[in-house]
This record gives structure tokens, sequence and C-alpha cells, in this order.
């Protein structure tokens, strides 16, 4: 059984560290260019405040949130064009009243998803998930945003165990990134070796697995979060299918992003 008042805690947990680097923050720093192209930290903010309030509405009311979902797409096809327009409204917010929203959503989603009954679905872009799921990927993209606002600020952030959630996240949607690019995923599993900040090793699937990926899980998990090219980490891959796997991965739900090029990691 998965400890969701422990995994809410390290969701709080990754949310405090963004809050310590932009708390202080004067409005004019708001509008610096973090490595999203065409984001400010600002839009990454408001980015976050935004998908705490979709899931929110996800957690409190489905069918609200699917009539919702099914117009902003027929509006808008292209669901990448669709976000970067609801992080450039909110960026358009006032640094003070973005941030207060942002904390007062983070606090309502938390006490929404400590209520949710185990077992129960929840719809999102992707599959429906688990109030544990709908926590990881939480974690996950505050993770990956807070990333970007402390390369914009160059704080370099300290890796912690809570990067052991989003590597799982990683693995688990390995086959998610195959059927977003219409691709078929490979039937065999694979094992994935990672070297946890404290030196541990984390892994998954069976140990005489012949397609294989290992390496930091700092490295991963930037990976996965499309916060680095794969030419640009310490990661191995061993068999064919799980070389193209990291070409592709992808922990977020929606369209295959952009991911960064060569030589972009700060």
């Amino acid at each position: 059984m998965v400890d969701l008042t422990a995994l809410l805690g390290d969701l709080r947990a990754e949310g405090d560290e963004l809050d310590v680097l932009v708390r202080d923050l004067p409005a004019a720093d708001w509008a610096r260019p973090t490595p999203a192209a065409g984001w400010t930290i600002a839009h990454q903010v408001a980015h976050l405040a935004w998908t705490d309030d979709r899931a929110l509405l996800a957690v409190t009311d489905a069918e609200a949130f699917q009539r919702e979902t099914l117009q902003a797409l027929a509006e808008h096809p292209e669901t990448g064009r669709w976000v970067d327009e609801a992080a450039g409204e909110g960026a358009r917010t006032p640094p003070a009243e973005l941030l207060e929203r942002w904390r007062t959503g983070r606090d309502r989603l938390e006490a929404a998803l400590a209520a949710v009954p185990p077992g129960t679905r929840v719809p999102w872009y992707g599959p429906p998930m688990t109030a544990p799921s709908m926590v990881t990927a939480r974690l996950m993209e505050t993770w990956a945003h807070t990333t970007d606002v402390a390369d914009a600020l160059r704080v370099r952030r300290e890796p912690t165990a809570r990067l052991r959630h989003v590597a799982h996240l990683g693995v688990r949607t390995r086959d998610f990134a195959y059927g977003v690019r219409n691709l078929t995923p490979p039937a065999e599993p694979f094992r994935v070796e990672l070297t946890a900040p404290d030196g541990e090793v984390w892994t998954w699937g069976p140990p005489d697995a012949g397609q294989r990926v290992s390496g930091p899980a700092l490295d991963f998990c930037l990976l996965v979060a499309q916060r680095v090219h794969r030419d640009d980490t310490a990661l191995a891959a061993v068999g064919a299918d799980a070389d193209a796997w990291l070409d592709i991965a992808q922990a977020f739900a929606g369209s295959p992003g952009d991911g960064r090029k060569p030589g972009e990691r700060v």
C-alpha cells in the first residue's frame, strides 16, 4: 500500500522549494526568461497554478473536468498551444497575486487529494489515475518547473530522495511515451538501475532483462521531464529498444515535447 500522507508530504516539500525561490523575488525578476522557450519565471508559476486548478477540478468534479477538457480540445486541438495560452494569461497577473493564487491552489489540491477514497480513479489528460498516481504526477511537474526557475536564477538545487517518485513515473510511462507518438511499445520489459543522490541504487524491471538503462537518477529524471538532452547525461542503454526509448522518454501527459538541445543543460 502506498502511504498517501507521506507522498503528499513530499509534494509539499517540492512546492516549498519553489516558494523559497520566488517569495522574495522583486517583481521585475518574475519576467526573467527560463530554459523553456518563451516562458518566464511568471509563466512557470502560472502553469503550476493552472494545472493544480485543473487537478482540483478533476478530483472534485470529474464530469465538469471532462466537459472542460472536451471543449478546450475542440477549440485548441494542439494541446501545447492551449497550455501556452493558459501560462501566458497567468503570467500577466501581478506577481504577488499570482504567488498567492498558486499557494492557495496547492493547499486546496492537497486537501482534496487526501480525501480521495482508495482505489478511486481521477480523470486526467492521459489515462485516469488513482490519488497516489496523481500526487506523483503533480510532484514530478512541480519538480520540473522548479528546476526551470532555479536554472533561470542560476541556483543549483540539491537533489533529494524525492527524485525516486519522478524516476518511478518515468519508468511507468514508458509505453505512454510510445503511444503519444503513435509507436508500438516493445513487448519486453526493461531493467532500469539508477544511482540515487545518496549512492543507493533504485531498480525497476526483471534483473535478467536484455534491454537495460542505467545511470544517475538525477539525469534520468531530467531526461523524462525533458529538461535535458540525453547527450548531456551519463545514462547508458543496453539494447536497441532501450536506446530508442531514451530518445522519446516522457513522464508528463499531453503531446510530445520538443525537449532540449544538446549543450543546453545549466
